[in-house]
């Protein structure tokens, strides 16, 4: 990964909001058996409800949506629309990224 790209990562981590909805994100990912987690599973992997999301991090639709937009914007998870709903899946690639540049 190039260094420009690793710097949207960081620089889009470096917010404690979207670091806490990316770690979210994440772990929902990897707890996909959790029937707690309304997890929708596709060919693609998880994905997971925006709106769900809004409740769990007590932060209005525009707080999160930005939030999003900008962990989209880096990289970090891609968001599908799917009615009136987005849901939102972590970018693998983006962790293997993240891994690599920390060993």
């Amino acid at each position: 990964m190039k260094k420009i790209e690793l710097v949207k990562i960081f620089k889009a981590l470096s917010s404690e909001q979207r670091l806490n909805i990316f770690i979210m994100l994440y772990n929902w990912n990897q707890t996909t058996s959790d029937a707690t987690a309304d997890c929708f599973c596709s060919e693609e992997g998880v994905e997971k409800c925006f709106t769900k999301a809004c409740d769990c991090m007590d932060l209005s639709r525009s707080t999160i949506s930005h939030h999003f937009k900008e962990l989209e914007n880096a990289g970090l998870i891609t968001c599908t629309r799917i009615g009136q709903s987005s849901v939102c899946k972590v970018n693998m690639d983006a962790v293997k990224a993240i891994r690599e540049f920390l060993e």
